[in-house]
């Protein structure tokens, strides 16, 4: 657990704005030990199997202390998954920012692609998290963690999308029932789960990444099932995921 910092008194008080500077760098500090602990989880698990990575080898990968590493997580199995749940964080904030008039599950797919075919560190450490956690049992019930607040976060974030005013509101759309944000992003994030294991499964290899294109393919027709409703099996049209919900 985190400690607080100590109150400020007067003999040690700066200016409001230095205050804020102070805090500021202090979290982006908190924020790069963080994503280099579990950089160094995710490495060594990879290279090693997660049941042949002991805490010790996380932190001096790390360049931190023991007591550091327990600051931010509980365990190594954590550490190593944190990886997919700051996938799951980058997921959230794009689909946030998705244009309002979007459907819901037009909204996640264009989060979900911008996430996994960014090409950079993070988006490639994602997908090899998710890689890991399908072949080692001993990760699940942290993903499982990770994805029960991924939903419930979601489910927040439709229920803002639908409020009163709103660019989606604003395209006449009925209003959806109480329950509708938390069943939704249930159902998303399940259809998107079945997706990434689909995708993956493509994979010539334990660390290959099959083609961004069978991931459309296969994230246009989920859209295109759940929108045609799923007790109309075969009723579905892919060719634009756009009229989903």
């Amino acid at each position: 657990m985190v400690r607080p910092d100590p109150p400020v008194t007067a003999a040690r008080a700066v200016p409001a704005t230095g205050t804020a500077a102070l805090a500021g760098r202090r979290e982006r500090k908190k924020l790069a030990t963080r994503a280099a602990v579990r950089e160094a989880a995710l490495r060594l698990a990879l290279r090693n199997g997660v049941e042949n990575v002991t805490i010790e080898q996380i932190t001096d990968e790390a360049d931190i202390a023991v007591r550091t590493f327990f600051n931010y997580f509980s365990s190594k199995e954590e550490a190593v998954v944190a990886a997919a749940a700051a996938g799951a964080e980058a997921l959230l904030a794009e689909f946030r920012a998705r244009p309002g008039a979007e459907s819901v599950l037009r909204a996640l797919r264009e989060a979900v692609l911008a996430i996994v075919d960014q090409g950079d560190a993070a988006s490639r450490d994602y997908i090899r998290a998710l890689q890991l956690i399908r072949r080692t049992p001993s990760l699940v019930p942290h993903q499982l963690a990770v994805l029960a607040a991924q939903e419930k976060a979601l489910a927040g974030a439709i229920a803002e999308r639908l409020q009163p005013g709103t660019a989606s509101r604003d395209q006449g759309r009925p209003i959806p029932s109480g329950i509708y944000p938390a069943l939704c992003a249930a159902t998303a994030l399940t259809a998107l789960r079945v997706v990434m294991g689909r995708w993956l499964d493509r994979a010539d290899g334990p660390d290959d990444t099959p083609p961004m294109a069978i991931l459309r393919d296969e994230i246009d027709e989920a859209i295109a099932e759940l929108a045609a409703g799923l007790d109309r099996p075969g009723s579905a049209d892919a060719g634009d995921p756009a009229n989903a919900l």
